[in-house]
């Protein structure tokens, strides 16, 4: 209930897509497309060759009018058992549960010297980026960055992801699994620091 502010204004849309192999435990892929005018949905998409045409056409809403895709695999199943077995409290709950990991994380990154956070965190991704103390250029930042990044994989318990924000290499943290915890945070943050600590006495 909390994050109802992440939709204002999308009542003025025409559609809107969510992603529920991101962060409701479904695996990939899967994408729901809610559309408030399917008839233009359709005019866009629907090419019906001859052989396609039946009698029932106007009775029964063919899916293959809605998208590029002809035949298509039976997604929806994979969320379906998803949604009936945690419900929808369940859901809210797990998901607010990773929400609090990842700020707890943010949380972590803003209180250290030697990492800095790069972006808000209002879901369960934290970007951020070491950046220990001394006269380090943006470039040597990014190599400190990505050697942290590609060490802390090679060791095998902790996987890191990387984009960049205004042109600095940025490390991602996604909590996305259904079973990550606490711990898990803690193992993550360990293991990061622990790395760079190993980078600076390299020098």
């Amino acid at each position: 209930m909390e994050m109802r502010w992440v939709l204002e204004g999308a009542e003025h849309g025409d559609s809107l897509v969510v992603n529920p192999h991101k962060g409701l435990f479904v695996p990939l892929d899967l994408s729901v497309l809610y559309c408030r005018r399917m008839d233009v949905l359709r005019n866009a998409f629907s090419l019906v060759p001859e052989y396609l045409r039946t009698g029932e056409s106007d009775e029964v809403k063919n899916f293959m009018d809605y998208g590029p895709q002809l035949g298509r695999r039976f997604r929806a199943l994979k969320f379906w058992f998803v949604m009936r077995y945690f419900g929808a409290e369940g859901l809210r709950s797990r998901v607010r549960h990773q929400i609090e990991l990842a700020h707890e994380f943010a949380e972590w990154v803003d209180q250290s010297k030697d990492f800095e956070r790069m972006a808000p965190v209002p879901f369960s991704l934290v970007c951020f980026r070491a950046h220990p103390e001394g006269d380090l250029n943006e470039d040597r930042l990014n190599e400190i960055n990505e050697r942290l990044m590609n060490e802390v994989n090679a060791r095998g318990k902790v996987y890191m992801s990387h984009t960049k924000l205004s042109g600095k290499l940025t490390l991602r943290l996604a909590i996305g699994n259904i079973r990550s915890t606490r711990e898990h945070n803690r193992k993550a943050w360990d293991e990061l620091n622990q790395v760079l600590e190993d980078i600076k006495l390299e020098g």
